[in-house]
């Protein structure tokens, strides 16, 4: 077995590998996002446990659960709207620098365990809210200085691999986060003596401190984007407002490109309600459904480290075919310390390794750290032979393949007795395996949507209305995330039709988009 240090040592490689794979991007992407995984590492530690906690803490049922869980993502994701506004009027950092105090206030709140009576359940609501409004001035805002970044002609044709780059530095916080809320949990349980429903309050105090070294990073990096912050300290020139007003759209062509946006964002509405069954109904098949132990070599998944070696080889191939001196170097030490590392991890015969449900939502984490610069090399291949799909298009391919992991699940769950919507009793013991795999599915998805139409925002906004149409964006998220309860309403339906009902919403979604992708293509 590799001692600690051998572990963080293959880490270190890793990261340093990492770094080089900015090269040719702008310095300020490195900083913005890392400062974006620091926070996102203590959202997704809390959003791991935050429906089982619902259930343990306080008792709900399947449908207050969901509409507590629908909510909050939803006021998550509504508020970037105001904040950029916010953005637009006062600058991007200020309100982004606010935004990390106020969650920092918000999961302090969610951190202390006051039992499940009245005033615990008033202190969580504060605590949520918090969190709400310091992420509407953090998320949408720190997103626009991204995309500034490319407004220099020198960087222009990277957006889209630079937003596939910062998007999975970003979910590197949330890969680690399952594992963190669950390791913090038992530690609260076993040697503090905490109640399961009391030891949830540690795993949000998890996000108390990472929000802290987000601002951190944050400060520590702002001179490589401070051209970005959106704060002007002195008059522009003539030639700044000419330049200025050169970039300005024509009335008819800043209409035409909201509509655009529109039209997106309505598509958008309906991949979140799939895609964030993660933490409602995914997360309960996984405690219902799923079997709770695993032996062999499937078993080793539910180890982070083993996902960690399975990315470092992963890396380190692409490195070895793309990369040249050091680089090339690195790369090959990262294939052959990730293979020994997975060698050295195989389980002896006969051992059993327990699963706890909100480990699952580490594979999508996982899997978009993993398949980004598979995604990035493909297309960069085809944008070579001059075959590269618009935005748009992968966003309808997104919806397709979102459709195609529900169609697994609804042929996967036939058979399978409804679900206790009260009691959430265990029914039955199905392979991990399936759930993984839909999380596989999900995330090809998520990489050919997400960071594809984030992108598509920063690129196709009037300049004027920036900040307030990625807070569009979001109002769109926001939207999905309060339909994400209508399954979990379903929840004690048979699943083929909760998983069926995802399947062809996913579907109908993809066949908008199609039906207006002329329009959409003209101004991507």
């Amino acid at each position: 077995m590799l001692s600690t240090p051998m572990i963080v040592g293959l880490f270190v490689i890793w990261f340093w590998f990492l770094l080089l794979s900015y090269q040719g991007q702008p310095k300020g992407l490195w900083t913005l996002a890392l400062a974006n995984t620091g926070e996102r590492f203590g959202y997704y530690t809390m959003l791991a446990v935050f429906v089982l906690f619902l259930g343990d803490n306080f008792g709900f049922d399947a449908g207050w659960a969901s509409e507590t869980f629908s909510t909050f993502l939803s006021v998550v994701y509504l508020l970037p709207l105001f904040g950029g506004m916010l953005a637009d009027k006062y600058g991007y950092s200020k309100m982004v620098v606010i935004g990390i105090f106020v969650m920092f206030i918000g999961y302090l709140i969610l951190s202390v365990p006051l039992g499940g009576a009245n005033p615990a359940l008033v202190a969580m609501c504060a605590g949520l809210l918090m969190v709400s409004l310091g992420t509407g001035l953090f998320k949408g805002n720190l997103q626009v200085m991204v995309g500034d970044l490319y407004n220099d002609p020198e960087f222009a044709d990277k957006r889209d691999s630079g937003f596939s780059l910062f998007y999975m530095a970003i979910n590197l916080g949330a890969l680690f986060a399952p594992t963190a809320a669950i390791a913090v949990m038992n530690w609260a349980q076993l040697s503090l003596g905490y109640s399961k429903a009391d030891s949830y309050h540690f795993a949000f105090a998890v996000a108390c401190v990472s929000v802290i070294a987000s601002i951190i990073i944050y400060y520590a990096g702002k001179r490589t984007f401070a051209h970005v912050t959106g704060v002007t300290k002195k008059a522009p020139t003539t030639a700044a407002k000419a330049d200025s007003q050169a970039q300005l759209p024509a009335e008819d062509d800043t209409k035409e490109r909201i509509v655009c946006l529109c039209l997106v964002f309505a598509v958008v509405i309906f991949f979140w309600m799939a895609f964030h069954q993660n933490g409602l109904t995914l997360t309960w098949f996984a405690d219902e459904y799923t079997a709770t132990s695993s032996t062999g070599i499937e078993s080793m998944m539910f180890d982070v480290r083993n996902l960690l070696a399975c990315i470092f080889i992963v890396y380190g191939l692409f490195g070895l075919f793309q990369s040249k001196g050091i680089s090339r170097t690195l790369a090959g030490l990262m294939v052959v310390a990730g293979a020994f590392f997975l060698y050295e991890m195989v389980p002896a015969p006969g051992v059993t390794t327990s699963i706890s449900a909100p480990i699952f939502q580490q594979f999508n984490a996982c899997f978009v750290v993993m398949l980004t610069p598979v995604s990035i090399a493909l297309f960069g291949w085809l944008a070579k032979k001059g075959k590269e799909p618009k935005a748009p298009v992968k966003i309808g391919l997104g919806m397709l393949v979102a459709a195609a992991a529900y169609l697994m699940l609804t042929l996967s769950s036939t058979g399978l007795p409804a679900a206790d919507p009260v009691n959430h009793a265990h029914q039955a013991d199905v392979a991990p395996a399936l759930l993984v795999n839909t999380y596989l599915i999900l995330t090809f998805a998520e990489l050919l949507l997400s960071p594809i139409g984030i992108s598509f925002v920063t690129k196709v906004a009037p300049v004027k209305y920036k900040g307030l149409m990625m807070g569009g964006w979001f109002v769109a998220t926001a939207i999905g995330n309060k339909l994400v309860s209508i399954p979990g309403h379903m929840w004690g339906m048979d699943l083929t039709i909760v998983w069926g009902t995802l399947m062809v919403i996913c579907l109908l979604a993809a066949a908008f988009i199609f039906s207006v992708i002329k329009k959409l293509n003209r101004v991507s």
